[in-house]
Protein backbone atom coordinates (compact mmCIF):
# COMPACT_ATOMS: atom_id res chain seq x y z
CA UNK A 1 0.00 0.00 0.00
CA UNK A 2 3.10 2.55 0.93
CA UNK A 3 4.88 1.46 -2.42
CA UNK A 4 1.69 2.02 -4.21
CA UNK A 5 0.69 5.64 -2.55
CA UNK A 6 4.05 6.68 -2.98
CA UNK A 7 4.41 6.05 -7.00
CA UNK A 8 0.92 7.49 -7.17
CA UNK A 9 2.35 10.67 -5.20
CA UNK A 10 5.86 10.74 -7.86
CA UNK A 11 2.89 10.60 -10.58
CA UNK A 12 0.82 13.02 -9.07
CA UNK A 13 3.80 15.78 -8.41
CA UNK A 14 4.99 15.40 -12.29
CA UNK A 15 1.09 15.42 -13.29
CA UNK A 16 0.08 18.55 -11.84
CA UNK A 17 3.46 20.65 -12.56
CA UNK A 18 3.24 18.98 -16.13
CA UNK A 19 -0.50 20.29 -16.87
CA UNK A 20 0.25 23.61 -15.42
CA UNK A 21 3.51 24.33 -17.90
CA UNK A 22 1.95 26.77 -20.58
CA UNK A 23 2.63 27.35 -23.98
CA UNK A 24 6.15 27.53 -24.77
CA UNK A 25 7.34 30.94 -24.78
CA UNK A 26 10.73 33.01 -23.77
CA UNK A 27 12.61 32.51 -20.73
CA UNK A 28 15.11 33.90 -18.75
CA UNK A 29 18.27 34.17 -20.80
CA UNK A 30 17.08 32.23 -23.76
CA UNK A 31 15.59 32.82 -27.10
CA UNK A 32 13.19 31.23 -29.70
CA UNK A 33 11.65 29.04 -26.83
CA UNK A 34 9.38 28.37 -29.65
CA UNK A 35 11.87 26.29 -31.34
CA UNK A 36 11.65 23.18 -28.53
CA UNK A 37 12.55 20.04 -30.16
CA UNK A 38 9.21 18.96 -27.87
CA UNK A 39 6.68 19.81 -25.61
CA UNK A 40 8.21 20.70 -22.20
CA UNK A 41 5.23 18.58 -20.31
CA UNK A 42 6.77 15.54 -22.32
CA UNK A 43 9.97 17.16 -21.10
CA UNK A 44 8.71 16.90 -17.10
CA UNK A 45 7.09 13.58 -18.01
CA UNK A 46 10.21 11.79 -19.08
CA UNK A 47 12.50 12.73 -16.68
CA UNK A 48 10.31 11.84 -13.87
CA UNK A 49 10.10 8.61 -15.65
CA UNK A 50 13.70 8.71 -15.59
CA UNK A 51 13.80 8.87 -11.92
CA UNK A 52 11.05 6.46 -11.02
CA UNK A 53 13.13 3.64 -12.87
CA UNK A 54 16.50 5.31 -11.11
CA UNK A 55 14.65 4.83 -7.83
CA UNK A 56 14.20 1.16 -8.78
CA UNK A 57 17.26 0.82 -9.77
CA UNK A 58 18.92 1.67 -6.42
CA UNK A 59 16.49 -0.42 -4.74
CA UNK A 60 17.73 -3.31 -6.30
CA UNK A 61 21.21 -2.93 -7.23
CA UNK A 62 22.65 -0.66 -4.35
CA UNK A 63 22.06 -2.65 -1.06
CA UNK A 64 25.21 -1.36 0.65
CA UNK A 65 26.66 1.61 1.95
CA UNK A 66 29.10 3.09 -0.96
CA UNK A 67 29.51 6.85 -0.20
CA UNK A 68 30.08 7.11 3.55
CA UNK A 69 33.54 6.34 3.09
CA UNK A 70 35.95 9.25 0.99
CA UNK A 71 39.05 7.17 0.55
CA UNK A 72 41.21 10.04 -0.12
CA UNK A 73 44.31 9.03 -1.11
CA UNK A 74 47.65 11.92 -2.65
CA UNK A 75 48.39 12.03 -6.37
CA UNK A 76 50.69 14.18 -8.26
CA UNK A 77 53.39 15.02 -5.55
CA UNK A 78 54.59 17.42 -7.98
CA UNK A 79 51.31 19.34 -8.73
CA UNK A 80 51.09 19.36 -5.17
CA UNK A 81 54.29 20.75 -3.82
CA UNK A 82 53.49 23.18 -6.99
CA UNK A 83 49.99 24.33 -5.64
CA UNK A 84 50.93 24.05 -1.85
CA UNK A 85 54.57 26.52 -1.73
CA UNK A 86 54.11 29.86 -0.48
CA UNK A 87 54.86 31.08 -4.04
CA UNK A 88 51.92 29.98 -5.64
CA UNK A 89 49.36 30.56 -2.11
CA UNK A 90 50.93 34.88 -2.41
CA UNK A 91 50.45 34.64 -6.64
CA UNK A 92 46.82 33.13 -6.07
CA UNK A 93 45.73 35.73 -3.30
CA UNK A 94 47.28 38.22 -5.18
CA UNK A 95 45.22 37.38 -7.84
CA UNK A 96 41.89 37.67 -6.32
CA UNK A 97 42.35 40.76 -4.67
CA UNK A 98 43.36 42.49 -7.99
CA UNK A 99 39.71 41.14 -9.51
CA UNK A 100 38.21 42.53 -6.84
CA UNK A 101 39.58 45.76 -6.56
CA UNK A 102 39.71 45.67 -10.66
CA UNK A 103 35.33 45.32 -9.57
CA UNK A 104 35.08 47.89 -7.21
CA UNK A 105 36.88 50.41 -9.03
CA UNK A 106 35.09 50.02 -12.50
CA UNK A 107 31.82 49.43 -10.03
CA UNK A 108 32.93 53.34 -8.52
CA UNK A 109 34.05 54.58 -11.50
CA UNK A 110 33.09 52.79 -14.52
CA UNK A 111 29.89 53.94 -16.64
CA UNK A 112 26.55 52.89 -15.11
CA UNK A 113 25.15 50.81 -17.90
CA UNK A 114 25.41 47.34 -16.14
CA UNK A 115 26.23 45.30 -19.41
CA UNK A 116 28.99 47.05 -20.67
CA UNK A 117 30.53 47.43 -16.66
CA UNK A 118 33.00 45.13 -15.70
CA UNK A 119 32.04 44.72 -12.30
CA UNK A 120 28.64 43.23 -12.91
CA UNK A 121 29.41 40.48 -15.07
CA UNK A 122 32.22 39.77 -12.63
CA UNK A 123 30.75 39.65 -9.59
CA UNK A 124 27.34 38.06 -11.04
CA UNK A 125 28.32 35.58 -13.48
CA UNK A 126 32.12 34.72 -13.45
CA UNK A 127 32.56 34.91 -9.48
CA UNK A 128 28.55 33.41 -8.75
CA UNK A 129 28.34 31.10 -11.14
CA UNK A 130 31.89 30.43 -12.48
CA UNK A 131 33.39 29.56 -9.63
CA UNK A 132 30.39 26.93 -8.43
CA UNK A 133 31.48 25.32 -11.51
CA UNK A 134 34.81 25.72 -11.18
CA UNK A 135 34.35 24.11 -7.33
CA UNK A 136 32.80 20.52 -8.45
CA UNK A 137 35.09 20.09 -11.03
CA UNK A 138 38.42 20.62 -9.04
CA UNK A 139 37.32 21.19 -5.72
CA UNK A 140 37.44 23.90 -3.72
CA UNK A 141 39.33 26.40 -5.69
CA UNK A 142 37.89 29.76 -4.55
CA UNK A 143 40.22 28.93 -1.02
CA UNK A 144 43.70 29.49 -3.46
CA UNK A 145 41.83 33.38 -4.40
CA UNK A 146 39.55 34.18 -1.76
CA UNK A 147 40.88 38.25 -1.72
CA UNK A 148 39.89 38.40 1.91
CA UNK A 149 41.35 35.01 3.30
CA UNK A 150 44.79 36.91 1.38
CA UNK A 151 44.73 40.12 2.71
CA UNK A 152 43.93 38.62 6.22
CA UNK A 153 47.42 35.82 5.96
CA UNK A 154 49.22 39.38 4.58
CA UNK A 155 48.10 41.23 7.70
CA UNK A 156 48.71 38.20 10.05
CA UNK A 157 52.43 37.80 8.21
CA UNK A 158 53.55 41.51 9.00
CA UNK A 159 51.98 41.49 12.40
CA UNK A 160 54.30 38.40 13.53
CA UNK A 161 57.13 39.84 11.84
CA UNK A 162 56.65 42.96 13.60
CA UNK A 163 55.90 42.04 16.86
CA UNK A 164 57.45 38.33 16.64
CA UNK A 165 54.39 36.49 17.01
CA UNK A 166 50.60 36.04 16.14
CA UNK A 167 47.99 37.70 18.73
CA UNK A 168 44.82 35.21 19.53
CA UNK A 169 41.21 35.76 18.49
CA UNK A 170 39.81 37.67 20.83
CA UNK A 171 36.42 35.95 20.71
CA UNK A 172 35.79 32.30 20.27
CA UNK A 173 33.29 31.37 17.56
CA UNK A 174 29.96 30.22 18.79
CA UNK A 175 29.69 26.72 17.61
CA UNK A 176 25.55 27.02 17.83
CA UNK A 177 25.79 29.53 15.35
CA UNK A 178 27.22 27.17 13.05
CA UNK A 179 26.99 28.17 9.16
CA UNK A 180 23.87 30.52 9.91
CA UNK A 181 26.14 33.71 9.50
CA UNK A 182 26.93 32.56 5.87
CA UNK A 183 23.71 31.60 5.05
CA UNK A 184 22.59 35.09 5.82
CA UNK A 185 25.34 36.89 4.05
CA UNK A 186 24.37 34.21 0.92
CA UNK A 187 20.67 35.18 1.09
CA UNK A 188 21.22 38.93 1.36
CA UNK A 189 23.68 38.57 -2.06
CA UNK A 190 20.98 37.04 -3.93
CA UNK A 191 18.79 40.30 -2.20
CA UNK A 192 21.33 42.65 -3.71
CA UNK A 193 21.15 40.88 -6.91
CA UNK A 194 17.74 40.29 -7.64
CA UNK A 195 15.61 42.72 -5.38
CA UNK A 196 17.67 45.76 -4.74
CA UNK A 197 16.37 47.36 -8.16
CA UNK A 198 14.21 50.25 -9.14
CA UNK A 199 12.99 48.62 -12.58
CA UNK A 200 12.98 44.94 -11.51
CA UNK A 201 12.40 42.07 -14.06
CA UNK A 202 16.48 42.15 -14.55
CA UNK A 203 19.14 39.46 -15.11
CA UNK A 204 21.07 41.85 -12.59
CA UNK A 205 19.12 44.48 -11.17
CA UNK A 206 21.76 46.71 -8.84
CA UNK A 207 23.79 49.70 -10.22
CA UNK A 208 27.41 49.12 -10.61
CA UNK A 209 28.10 51.48 -8.05
CA UNK A 210 25.60 49.81 -5.53
CA UNK A 211 27.68 46.66 -6.34
CA UNK A 212 31.21 48.07 -5.58
CA UNK A 213 30.15 49.96 -2.26
CA UNK A 214 28.37 46.49 -1.14
CA UNK A 215 31.83 44.25 -1.94
CA UNK A 216 33.65 47.46 0.22
CA UNK A 217 31.21 47.16 3.07
CA UNK A 218 31.12 43.19 3.03
CA UNK A 219 35.11 43.22 3.07
CA UNK A 220 35.12 45.12 5.80
CA UNK A 221 32.87 43.08 7.85
CA UNK A 222 34.65 39.86 6.88
CA UNK A 223 37.70 41.40 7.59
CA UNK A 224 36.70 42.51 11.48
CA UNK A 225 35.20 39.11 11.60
CA UNK A 226 38.43 37.39 10.93
CA UNK A 227 39.90 39.50 13.81
CA UNK A 228 37.41 38.76 16.10
CA UNK A 229 37.33 34.61 15.67
CA UNK A 230 40.24 33.79 13.33
CA UNK A 231 40.71 33.47 9.90
CA UNK A 232 40.41 30.09 9.05
CA UNK A 233 37.25 29.53 11.81
CA UNK A 234 35.43 32.53 9.81
CA UNK A 235 36.15 30.98 6.70
CA UNK A 236 34.55 27.75 7.65
CA UNK A 237 31.47 28.59 9.41
CA UNK A 238 30.62 32.45 8.56
CA UNK A 239 32.37 33.82 5.45
CA UNK A 240 29.31 33.43 2.84
CA UNK A 241 31.18 32.90 -0.04
CA UNK A 242 34.10 30.48 1.38
CA UNK A 243 30.90 28.06 2.81
CA UNK A 244 29.05 28.49 -0.34
CA UNK A 245 31.68 27.12 -2.79
CA UNK A 246 32.92 25.00 -0.29
CA UNK A 247 29.55 23.18 -0.46
CA UNK A 248 29.57 22.59 -4.03
CA UNK A 249 33.38 21.31 -3.98
CA UNK A 250 31.93 18.31 -2.01
CA UNK A 251 30.97 16.96 -4.97
CA UNK A 252 34.22 17.22 -6.46
CA UNK A 253 36.69 13.87 -6.79
CA UNK A 254 39.85 16.46 -5.89
CA UNK A 255 40.85 17.72 -2.86
CA UNK A 256 44.04 19.58 -1.05
CA UNK A 257 44.57 18.14 1.90
CA UNK A 258 47.75 19.16 4.25
CA UNK A 259 49.45 20.99 1.38
CA UNK A 260 48.93 17.83 -0.50
CA UNK A 261 46.53 17.24 -4.13
CA UNK A 262 44.58 14.44 -3.36
CA UNK A 263 41.82 12.44 -5.37
CA UNK A 264 38.92 10.94 -3.49
CA UNK A 265 35.80 8.91 -4.14
CA UNK A 266 33.14 11.11 -5.98
CA UNK A 267 30.19 12.67 -3.94
CA UNK A 268 31.50 10.77 -0.88
CA UNK A 269 32.54 14.09 1.34
CA UNK A 270 29.21 15.43 0.83
CA UNK A 271 27.84 13.05 2.84
CA UNK A 272 29.69 14.37 5.95
CA UNK A 273 29.56 18.34 4.67
CA UNK A 274 26.20 18.82 6.85
CA UNK A 275 26.89 17.97 10.39
CA UNK A 276 27.31 21.89 11.44
CA UNK A 277 24.40 24.34 12.31
CA UNK A 278 23.31 26.49 9.23
CA UNK A 279 23.50 23.66 6.74
CA UNK A 280 19.97 23.11 5.87
CA UNK A 281 19.58 27.11 5.55
CA UNK A 282 22.30 27.26 3.15
CA UNK A 283 21.53 24.52 0.55
CA UNK A 284 17.57 25.97 1.10
CA UNK A 285 19.17 29.51 0.08
CA UNK A 286 21.10 28.12 -3.00
CA UNK A 287 17.91 26.52 -4.23
CA UNK A 288 15.51 29.05 -2.87
CA UNK A 289 17.39 32.09 -5.10
CA UNK A 290 17.79 30.39 -8.11
CA UNK A 291 14.00 29.54 -7.77
CA UNK A 292 12.94 32.99 -7.33
CA UNK A 293 15.15 34.63 -10.41
CA UNK A 294 13.03 32.34 -12.81
CA UNK A 295 10.05 32.67 -10.98
CA UNK A 296 9.38 36.40 -10.76
CA UNK A 297 9.79 36.31 -14.58
CA UNK A 298 7.27 33.52 -14.69
CA UNK A 299 4.70 32.35 -12.49
CA UNK A 300 5.22 34.79 -9.83
CA UNK A 301 5.07 38.14 -11.99
CA UNK A 302 1.36 38.52 -11.76
CA UNK A 303 1.14 37.98 -8.09
CA UNK A 304 4.25 40.66 -7.80
CA UNK A 305 2.81 43.22 -9.82
CA UNK A 306 -0.60 43.12 -7.88
CA UNK A 307 0.88 43.27 -4.47
CA UNK A 308 3.13 45.88 -6.10
CA UNK A 309 0.14 47.73 -7.05
CA UNK A 310 -1.47 47.24 -3.22
CA UNK A 311 1.44 48.76 -1.99
CA UNK A 312 0.96 51.86 -4.36
CA UNK A 313 -2.43 52.47 -2.94
CA UNK A 314 -1.53 52.51 0.70
CA UNK A 315 0.68 54.90 -0.38
CA UNK A 316 4.15 53.25 0.03
CA UNK A 317 7.02 54.92 -1.93
CA UNK A 318 7.81 53.29 -5.80
CA UNK A 319 11.11 51.87 -5.08
CA UNK A 320 10.62 51.01 -1.02
CA UNK A 321 7.59 49.50 -2.52
CA UNK A 322 9.07 47.40 -5.02
CA UNK A 323 11.71 46.10 -2.72
CA UNK A 324 9.45 45.18 0.11
CA UNK A 325 7.37 42.97 -2.48
CA UNK A 326 9.90 41.09 -3.73
CA UNK A 327 11.83 40.71 -0.38
CA UNK A 328 8.43 39.13 0.73
CA UNK A 329 8.29 36.95 -2.62
CA UNK A 330 11.64 35.78 -1.87
CA UNK A 331 11.52 34.31 1.43
CA UNK A 332 8.26 32.83 -0.01
CA UNK A 333 10.80 30.66 -2.31
CA UNK A 334 12.70 30.22 0.74
CA UNK A 335 9.72 28.82 2.47
CA UNK A 336 8.63 26.66 -0.52
CA UNK A 337 11.44 25.57 -1.13
CA UNK A 338 12.02 24.21 2.83
CA UNK A 339 8.31 23.17 2.92
CA UNK A 340 8.91 20.41 0.03
CA UNK A 341 12.15 19.18 1.67
CA UNK A 342 10.67 19.27 4.89
CA UNK A 343 7.59 17.31 3.81
CA UNK A 344 9.88 14.79 2.77
CA UNK A 345 12.10 14.24 5.68
CA UNK A 346 8.31 13.90 7.35
CA UNK A 347 7.27 11.16 5.19
CA UNK A 348 10.20 9.46 5.47
CA UNK A 349 10.01 9.70 9.77
CA UNK A 350 6.61 7.58 8.83
CA UNK A 351 8.56 4.78 7.93
CA UNK A 352 9.16 1.67 11.06
CA UNK A 353 12.85 2.54 12.70
CA UNK A 354 13.09 5.94 11.65
CA UNK A 355 14.70 8.33 13.82
CA UNK A 356 14.01 12.23 14.77
CA UNK A 357 12.16 14.46 12.13
CA UNK A 358 15.30 16.71 12.77
CA UNK A 359 17.85 14.15 13.04
CA UNK A 360 16.74 12.80 9.63
CA UNK A 361 17.08 16.51 7.89
CA UNK A 362 20.41 16.86 9.21
CA UNK A 363 20.78 13.60 7.84
CA UNK A 364 19.72 14.40 4.40
CA UNK A 365 20.15 18.05 3.54
CA UNK A 366 23.49 17.19 1.80
CA UNK A 367 21.31 15.66 -0.92
CA UNK A 368 19.89 18.74 -1.76
CA UNK A 369 23.82 19.79 -2.78
CA UNK A 370 23.62 18.57 -6.42
CA UNK A 371 20.06 20.15 -6.73
CA UNK A 372 21.20 23.35 -6.04
CA UNK A 373 23.91 22.93 -8.43
CA UNK A 374 21.75 21.25 -11.26
CA UNK A 375 18.79 24.51 -10.26
CA UNK A 376 21.86 27.43 -10.71
CA UNK A 377 23.32 25.14 -13.94
CA UNK A 378 19.80 25.21 -15.47
CA UNK A 379 18.94 28.96 -15.28
CA UNK A 380 22.48 30.09 -15.80
CA UNK A 381 24.24 27.82 -17.95
CA UNK A 382 23.31 30.07 -21.76
CA UNK A 383 24.17 33.54 -19.21
CA UNK A 384 27.63 32.35 -18.36
CA UNK A 385 28.30 30.84 -21.94
CA UNK A 386 27.45 34.13 -23.87
CA UNK A 387 28.22 36.77 -21.32
CA UNK A 388 31.85 35.26 -20.22
CA UNK A 389 33.09 35.94 -23.94
CA UNK A 390 31.74 39.63 -22.95
CA UNK A 391 33.81 39.81 -19.60
CA UNK A 392 37.36 38.35 -21.09
CA UNK A 393 36.86 40.33 -24.27
CA UNK A 394 35.60 43.86 -24.43
CA UNK A 395 34.93 44.22 -20.86
CA UNK A 396 38.20 43.31 -19.81
CA UNK A 397 39.30 45.52 -22.26
CA UNK A 398 37.34 48.33 -22.00
CA UNK A 399 36.04 47.55 -17.40
CA UNK A 400 34.93 51.11 -17.00
CA UNK A 401 32.94 51.46 -20.33
CA UNK A 402 34.89 54.35 -21.28
CA UNK A 403 36.53 53.88 -24.89
CA UNK A 404 39.57 52.46 -23.57
CA UNK A 405 41.09 49.07 -25.48
CA UNK A 406 44.05 47.89 -23.04
CA UNK A 407 44.38 44.37 -24.67
CA UNK A 408 43.32 45.57 -27.64
CA UNK A 409 39.90 43.32 -27.53
CA UNK A 410 37.28 46.28 -26.40
CA UNK A 411 35.58 45.65 -30.08
CA UNK A 412 35.06 41.85 -30.23
CA UNK A 413 31.45 40.43 -29.54
CA UNK A 414 29.84 37.54 -28.56
CA UNK A 415 28.78 35.04 -30.63
CA UNK A 416 25.19 33.57 -30.15
CA UNK A 417 25.68 30.90 -32.14
CA UNK A 418 28.65 29.48 -30.10
CA UNK A 419 25.51 26.87 -29.26
CA UNK A 420 21.88 27.04 -30.07
CA UNK A 421 18.78 27.52 -28.22
CA UNK A 422 17.75 23.55 -28.62
CA UNK A 423 20.79 22.75 -27.47
CA UNK A 424 21.14 25.43 -24.43
CA UNK A 425 17.40 23.77 -23.34
CA UNK A 426 19.16 20.15 -23.67
CA UNK A 427 21.76 20.89 -21.52
CA UNK A 428 19.67 22.48 -19.08
CA UNK A 429 17.14 18.93 -18.67
CA UNK A 430 20.42 17.25 -18.75
CA UNK A 431 22.01 19.46 -15.41
CA UNK A 432 18.44 18.79 -13.83
CA UNK A 433 18.16 14.76 -13.94
CA UNK A 434 21.42 14.23 -13.77
CA UNK A 435 21.34 16.54 -10.59
CA UNK A 436 18.08 15.29 -9.22
CA UNK A 437 19.47 11.29 -9.61
CA UNK A 438 22.53 12.12 -7.70
CA UNK A 439 20.67 13.13 -5.19
CA UNK A 440 18.28 10.68 -5.24
CA UNK A 441 21.27 8.43 -4.92
CA UNK A 442 23.00 9.83 -1.98
CA UNK A 443 19.76 10.26 -0.26
CA UNK A 444 19.76 6.13 -0.88
CA UNK A 445 23.03 5.48 0.22
CA UNK A 446 22.84 7.90 3.46
CA UNK A 447 19.04 5.74 4.21
CA UNK A 448 21.26 1.87 4.09
CA UNK A 449 23.06 3.47 6.89
CA UNK A 450 19.86 4.42 9.12
CA UNK A 451 17.63 1.54 8.68
CA UNK A 452 18.36 -1.41 9.36
CA UNK A 453 17.35 -3.44 6.35
CA UNK A 454 18.03 -2.45 2.66
CA UNK A 455 13.78 -2.71 2.46
CA UNK A 456 13.15 -0.02 5.22
CA UNK A 457 15.94 1.97 3.36
CA UNK A 458 14.09 1.32 -0.07
CA UNK A 459 10.48 2.30 1.46
CA UNK A 460 11.67 5.72 2.93
CA UNK A 461 13.09 6.31 -0.28
CA UNK A 462 10.13 6.87 -1.78
CA UNK A 463 9.51 10.25 0.35
CA UNK A 464 12.61 11.26 -1.35
CA UNK A 465 11.33 10.33 -4.49
CA UNK A 466 8.69 12.38 -4.27
CA UNK A 467 10.82 15.39 -3.47
CA UNK A 468 12.91 14.97 -5.98
CA UNK A 469 10.00 14.58 -9.03
CA UNK A 470 9.16 17.44 -7.44
CA UNK A 471 11.80 19.23 -7.70
CA UNK A 472 12.39 18.11 -11.44
CA UNK A 473 9.12 19.07 -12.47
CA UNK A 474 8.93 22.39 -10.81
CA UNK A 475 12.26 23.36 -12.29
CA UNK A 476 11.45 22.58 -16.07
CA UNK A 477 8.45 24.61 -14.79
CA UNK A 478 10.41 27.42 -14.25
CA UNK A 479 12.59 27.25 -17.27
CA UNK A 480 9.44 27.13 -19.32
CA UNK A 481 8.17 30.46 -18.04
CA UNK A 482 7.46 33.36 -20.39
CA UNK A 483 10.04 36.70 -20.16
CA UNK A 484 8.11 39.22 -21.64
Amino acid sequence: MIRRRAILASGAACAVTALALPGLAQAHILEGRKDLPIPAWLFAWGASIVLIISFFVLSVAWTTQRLETVEWRPIAPRLSRALASRAASVLFGAIGVFLLGVAVWAGLYGIGTPDLNFSLTFIFVTAWVGLAFLSVLFGNVFRAFNPWRAVACAFRWFLRKAAGTTPSPPLRYPEKLGRWPAAVGIASFVWMELVYSTSGFQAVGVEPRAAAIAVLVYSAYTLVAMGLFGVETWLQRGEAFSVYYEMFSQLSPLEMRDGRLGRRRPLAAASHWASVPGSIAMTIVAIGGTTFDGAQEGVLRSPIISVYNRFQDIGLGSTFGFRLDETLFLLLCFAFVATIFWLGVRGMHLVRGSPPTRQLGGSFVHTLIPIALAYLTAHYFSLFVFQEQAQFTYLLSNPLGNGSNYFGTANAGVDYGLIGTTGVWYVQVAALLAGHITGLALAHDRALGIYPTPRLASLSQRWMLIVMVAFTCFGLFLLSQSNA
